[in-house]
């Protein structure tokens, strides 16, 4: 726009009528759609603990992943179906791949997933193709990362403040959260001279959280709902959960059981609250219009600015070209 043109378009104003949402809250439901972030970390992580422990001969640990990946897919399954209402729903995200969608993305990891888990959990289990339970524990453990990761796509692809200005770091926590789990319950599961992978998955995945975390925690307005009210009790009590059991797993996880097996069990707690704090900080964002207004108002006035910045300089270019 040239100096001394007027838009003909008036700038948009956002405000929230008496306060009400300007958001339709999510339709997902607790805690179908928490447990199910969790049980696809913990499956996923588990998948690849068992491929570790097939690679290198320990038995011990390549059972527990396999049955634990089973699970854990299953129990995400019903979860998922339970929050559509209806298993047909589940079912016909199945005939369609869109690449746009990470709903149907993520079925499409589901259901492969799934299903290689189960066939290498029943081999394990039984004896019977060992070599087509192999195969398909490798399946399994190709298909684990994605299965772990895709749900931060899912949540964040949303206009759900909270969860869509955490877009970059979401699934790095997911990872990380899904790899303590998956390490967690390997060593409360398997015996601690047999755990040491275990341990290693659980340390590194608590090192990636934290750092997601906190800078999620960081990120300003949008963000703040990950650190007050509920949401921000589940966020701490995750993050101190985290770091309990990393002390515990470093200090005292090799040499006893008991302490690996503590260890463990509260690094899975700490996974499942922070899977929960971040499902209610974006129903909490949803909620109060002040997320969505006060950051599309300080947009606004960036452009503002700049405009006016280059106003100003095509003035003064303007004089100066006049003067010469």
């Amino acid at each position: 726009m040239s100096r001394g043109e007027q838009s003909m378009v008036p700038e948009p104003e956002f405000e929230s009528y008496y306060g009400k949402p300007i958001l339709k809250q999510p339709t997902w439901k607790t805690p179908d759609v928490p447990l199910y972030l969790f049980l696809g970390g913990l499956a996923g992580g588990s998948a690849l603990l068992a491929e570790g422990g097939a690679l290198t001969g320990n038995h011990d640990l390549e059972k527990v992943g396999r049955l634990a990946a089973a699970a854990g897919a299953t129990a995400g399954t019903v979860a998922l179906v339970h929050d559509l209402g209806r298993p047909e729903r589940f079912l016909n995200m199945l005939r369609v791949l869109r690449v746009t969608s990470p709903l149907s993305v993520g079925s499409f990891i589901l259901a492969p997933f799934a299903s290689l888990a189960g066939a290498a959990a029943a081999s394990q289990v039984t004896g019977l193709l060992p070599r087509l339970g192999r195969f398909a524990g490798l399946g399994a453990a190709a298909f684990g990362p994605p299965l772990a990761t895709y749900t931060a796509a899912l949540v964040t692809n949303t206009a759900v403040p909270a969860w869509h200005e955490a877009y970059r770091e979401m699934p790095f926590l997911f990872a990380g959260s899904g790899a303590q789990a998956a390490g967690g319950l390997a060593m409360v599961l398997v015996g601690s001279d047999q755990a040491a992978p275990a341990r290693r998955m659980a340390l590194a995945g608590a090192a990636v959280d934290l750092v997601a975390a906190e800078r999620i925690l960081h990120k300003g307005l949008v963000t703040e709902p990950y650190r007050i009210g509920m949401p921000g009790t589940l966020m701490k009590a995750a993050r101190n959960a985290t770091v309990a059991a990393s002390v515990l797993n470093v200090v005292g996880g090799r040499r006893s059981r008991l302490v690996s097996a503590l260890a463990g069990l509260t690094y899975i707690g700490a996974s499942i609250a922070t899977r929960f704090g971040v499902f209610e900080a974006g129903r909490a964002s949803a909620r109060d219009p002040k997320y969505v207004v006060i950051p599309q108002r300080e947009r606004l006035a960036a452009r503002q600015a700049t405009r006016q910045a280059e106003e100003d300089r095509a003035g003064a270019a303007g004089k100066h070209a006049a003067g010469r």
